[in-house]
């Protein structure tokens, strides 16, 4: 009887894990020189778009009062005043105040606020003549008590307010703000404020009948000096009618200053200096310039105010239409997408054009392991891409701007970066959708086309007001094209009346919530692709 001993090879069998599936398709991606070359042109094309953003600005003004020959560049560029946190500000209002040293309190009773308002115009009509007023209330007129660490624009503070339509509010540093007792004053409904210091904190209250008061809020001025300014203040922004036009324009029908007054009794001032004679000043406006005034009667105090306390909102400070931001040096983003939703496309479609994906399949037949992993090369070298472009453009156009002396909008390091690596996400994501689509459609064409349609045209459309506005905003909440908010760097403040538009950089939703948009639709195609794969022939 004869045994068969079976062959063994003395060579081990190669893996064919995950790890070596990833490994193949890397150098595949990696051989065609193609596909690194379109990766380098996303990354230049940005960069050159944001270059030519930084590099384009200009700007121009004519000398004081008009005389002179016309300025232009870094001459015109505006300055702010900058608040505890580096974000510019209007400090701007009128207010009477004493000195308060150390700790103590102040405390008052608002009985009316009203106000004037620049008299209305018809789109055809006049302008308005200097002077002239009509009664009104801003939204956001303000008077209260305050306790400023000087009366420099900029110093920081905490104040407690009535308000024209948004009952009282503390606000505090120019970026805080929160609610009190809603509802507006009028004759029989007045508001009691008060608002104490202990240390470095700040805490205000506010009653509707000067016995029972509520804690509307706490917070911590740091480095508060031991001798403030105390006491109460009127102010209202500038009336204006500002709505966006097709093709991303703005018109302001009317505008000018407004004016609110307020009636102040049963004051209190309690702290560690001895009470003085309660003087007025206009803050921010030591020419005179400003509105204001204030008349005493016994303990009654009538105090008129123009002028606003709030941060500017980027894109919405006047003359601060013109300075640089962030936002500019990545326009060239949408660009940069669209040579990386090409390759992405190509790496699943070219497989079926050269009918190689058999050979993809045969290999490794688990199909959804494979477009896993062509989705992991895929999005890694995508954010890749994407990270180093975004970081350039927003480095060099950052050199740019401050080497011709323009005007940055500031953005905080943290924000910036958040900026930069979100870019970084959202070309990885685009990437990978893009990746799932041709999947689906086996064409590069149709699967470029798709995706063009739903992320960068919703996108192009809202940010060049090709829409109304309304539009525009539900363009990037429910479309692909809401992961562009994690280009959002600058907040939305609920203090501030602007068009908070893509335009000028802002989004109707949130850094993770636009993403988290954009992934589930991602993640929807990519389940479609996985189903595709399985129930279809290669």
């Amino acid at each position: 009887m004869t045994t068969m001993t079976p062959y063994r090879p003395q060579v081990e069998p190669g893996g064919d894990g995950f790890a070596q599936l990833l490994h193949a398709e890397w150098t595949k991606f990696r051989t065609v020189r193609g596909w690194l070359i379109t990766l380098l042109v996303a990354v230049l094309v940005m960069v050159g778009i944001g270059l030519l953003s930084a590099a384009g600005t200009s700007s121009g003004c004519q000398q004081v009062g008009g005389s002179g020959p016309a300025r232009s560049g870094a001459g015109c560029m505006p300055t702010f005043p900058l608040g505890p946190g580096g974000e510019p500000v209007t400090d701007s209002f009128y207010v009477v105040h004493q000195p308060l040293t150390g700790d103590g309190s102040i405390t008052v009773r608002v009985t009316s606020l009203t106000g004037q308002l620049p008299p209305a115009n018809g789109p055809q009509g006049p302008g308005p003549v200097p002077g002239d007023t009509v009664p009104g209330l801003m939204p956001w007129s303000k008077a209260g008590v305050i306790i400023k660490e000087n009366l420099n624009q900029g110093s920081p503070y905490a104040a407690l307010m009535v308000t024209g339509s948004h009952g009282v509010r503390m606000q505090w540093n120019y970026t805080g703000d929160t609610p009190g007792l809603a509802g507006t004053v009028k004759a029989g409904d007045p508001r009691w404020l008060r608002l104490t210091r202990s240390g470095d904190m700040i805490t205000g209250y506010d009653s509707a009948d000067g016995t029972h008061w509520t804690q509307v809020g706490s917070v911590t001025l740091s480095g508060l000096a031991s001798t403030v300014q105390a006491g109460m203040f009127g102010a209202s922004p500038d009336f204006t009618n500002v709505t966006q036009n097709f093709g991303g324009g703005t018109s302001q029908n009317g505008g000018g200053p407004t004016q609110a007054t307020a009636v102040f009794d049963h004051v209190t001032l309690s702290g560690g200096s001895p009470v003085g004679q309660w003087a007025g000043r206009y803050v921010g406006a030591d020419n005179g310039s400003g509105i204001g005034s204030f008349h005493q009667n016994g303990g009654r105090f009538t105090v008129t105010g123009s002028g606003d306390i709030a941060p500017i909102a980027e894109g919405h400070g006047g003359p601060a239409d013109s300075a640089q931001t962030i936002h500019d040096y990545l326009l060239g983003t949408f660009a940069a997408l669209i040579a990386l939703v090409v390759v992405a496309a190509m790496f699943m479609t070219a497989e079926y054009r050269r009918n190689l994906i058999r050979v993809t399949l045969a290999a490794s037949p688990r199909r959804g392991r494979v477009l896993a992993a062509k989705a992991i090369v895929i999005g890694a070298v995508s954010f890749v891409a994407g990270l180093v472009g975004a970081a350039a453009a927003v480095a060099i156009g950052t050199a740019v701007t401050h080497h011709r002396g323009y005007w940055e909008f500031p953005v905080s390091g943290s924000a910036e970066a958040r900026v930069i690596i979100g870019t970084a996400a959202l070309a990885a994501v685009t990437a990978v959708l893009a990746l799932a689509i041709g999947a689906m459609v086996r064409r590069s064409a149709a699967a470029v086309a798709i995706v063009i349609v739903t992320i960068v045209l919703p996108y192009f459309m809202a940010v060049a007001a090709v829409v109304p506005l309304g539009v525009a905003d539900w363009l990037l909440r429910i479309t692909p094209a809401a992961g562009f908010a994690v280009q959002g760097a600058y907040p939305q403040y609920a203090q501030v009346t602007a068009i908070y538009s893509a335009m000028s950089g802002y989004y109707p939703l949130s850094f993770l919530a636009g993403l988290a948009v954009l992934c589930a639709w991602t993640a929807a195609a990519l389940a479609g692709a996985t189903y595709l794969l399985r129930r279809r022939d290669a």
